[in-house]
């Protein structure tokens, strides 16, 4: 019969193997989690998730998640999202059209709440103005059979207790890969922005599974204003929702008195332009999409009446069209009516409308070609972009740098609210170059997201 001791180690082993948390142990041991996340910015309808109303000008820790830190972040037009260690998503704010994942009767929330009827292997979330989704990713199916213990030992057993496991033969625990990749989605469809089909209801208020792609292996998503576009695991880009300005890239053409020809597509479609071409990363703004090749090109389509999207004059792009000027990229993110370009050294492109100063570019000039950001605040290497409206936050080095719409210049009022503080320097005021967020000491910047008109990241205490 094991020992006491063993049968401890023994319960380890299984508890850490069937649970997908990633601090299992560290919970075990009862130390507070390293990771957290921080909001600031519009606080209207408890978008920001801290119990309240009110803006942030400043981040504030949301304080809900301490049993269950989060690892990432999605901020919509007036909701948030969140996922946890346990794979577990949460959300705030308004839900006037389902997209917290809960009935509309509930007009908004300002605590986080969990999510209803997903699966547990959650790998992404995304949150578009008011709808949202999550891809789930690869599982553990878990069947009986005689294994060396040896080789299942985690990185939660102690070192002592490896030693006293060598000599135990088998453990009942055989883990097979199963590969989910399936979207779920919900909140407002009234342009068919959740691929469920024209027969689905204009509003879903619980996560529904996009049937249409079973089969396919959905890598990525990225919702925008009304329309959604995702990624598979071969590179294909696939797009839906509504399709005016061409945001879906499938080239709708010109009626009989040279009107466009635009309609919602209320399923998947396979973007044909970006046939046989391999697609790495997408992204998804208010009016147009962009996406990223294995090769580090990057393709935009969608709205450009007002030369936002860096081509100079001329009508929208109907179909991704290269954008010739850049480097080779890695990430892309879209705003309102701005983009910005990751690149594999690290460094950021942008380009659009640049009301406010979200382009980071230290002028409020509209940019029709793409512009490098070169700032003395920011002397490292760029690691992850993220676009509101007017507003633009980079991940430098660990920290955070934003700029943009600070709210003062065009704020708003709802019961009282202000719209202010999305920077998170402190004031209402924009600003035209990047400038850090002041997070403390002792604190690493992992994620960040940008909405509407609020901010969020994760973070984590580095010692």
């Amino acid at each position: 019969m094991a020992s006491a001791p063993w049968k401890r180690a023994l319960l380890r082993v299984r508890l850490a193997r069937l649970s997908p948390c990633l601090g299992l142990s560290r919970r075990l041991s009862g130390e507070a989690p390293r990771r957290f996340a921080a909001l600031w910015g519009n606080g209207d309808f408890g978008r920001l998730g801290l119990g309240g109303l009110g803006s942030r000008f400043k981040p504030t820790v949301c304080p809900f998640f301490d049993s269950d830190p989060p690892v990432s972040i999605a901020c919509g037009g007036a909701h948030t999202l969140f996922l946890t260690e346990s794979g577990r998503v949460y959300a705030s704010g308004l839900n006037n059209f389902g997209q917290l994942g809960r009935s509309s009767i509930t007009n908004y929330v300002s605590e986080p709440i969990q999510v209803a009827g997903l699966p547990e292997n959650i790998k992404q979330i995304s949150a578009g103005y008011n709808h949202s989704a999550i891809v789930t990713g690869e599982r553990l199916i878990y069947a009986a059979s005689s294994i060396s213990l040896t080789n299942y030992l985690l990185w939660s057993v102690s070192a002592e207790v490896q030693d006293s496991a060598s000599n135990v033969n088998s453990l009942f625990f055989e883990n097979v890969l199963s590969a989910d990749g399936e979207l779920l989605a919900w909140g407002d469809n009234s342009s068919g922005q959740l691929g469920l089909g024209k027969s689905a209801k204009r509003m879903v208020c619980s996560p529904t599974r996009v049937d249409c792609l079973a089969g396919i292996y959905i890598k990525m998503v990225a919702l925008g204003s009304e329309h959604s576009v995702s990624l598979t695991d071969v590179g294909e880009a696939l797009s839906w929702g509504a399709s005016g300005s061409g945001r879906l890239g499938h080239d709708y053409k010109s009626g009989i008195f040279g009107f466009s020809i635009s309609s919602s597509e209320h399923t998947p479609r396979l973007i044909k332009k970006l046939e046989g071409i391999k697609i790495k990363s997408i992204a998804a703004g208010m009016l147009h999409s962009a996406c990223i090749d294995e090769k580090g090109t990057v393709f935009v389509f969608g709205a450009r009446t007002t030369n936002k999207l860096g081509f100079g004059a001329g009508k929208n792009l109907r179909t991704p069209t290269v954008v010739q000027e850049l480097p080779i990229s890695e990430e892309v993110a879209c705003g309102g009516y701005h983009t910005c370009v990751l690149t594999n050294g690290g460094e950021l492109y942008t380009w659009g409308s640049n009301e406010n100063g979200c382009l980071g570019l230290g002028c409020t000039e509209m940019i029709r070609t793409p512009e490098n950001v070169k700032s003395p605040s920011l002397k490292s290497p760029i690691s992850k972009v993220a676009c509101g409206w007017k507003h633009t936050a980079v991940v430098s080095d660990g920290k955070i740098f934003t700029w943009g719409w600070g709210g003062a210049n065009g704020t708003f009022f709802e019961e009282g609210h202000s719209s202010a503080g999305q920077l998170g320097h402190g004031d209402d005021l924009d600003c035209i170059v990047p400038k850090m967020v002041n997070f403390g000491s002792q604190v690493k910047a992992l994620d960040v997201s940008c909405g509407f008109n609020h901010t969020g990241a994760i973070l984590e205490h580095t010692c």
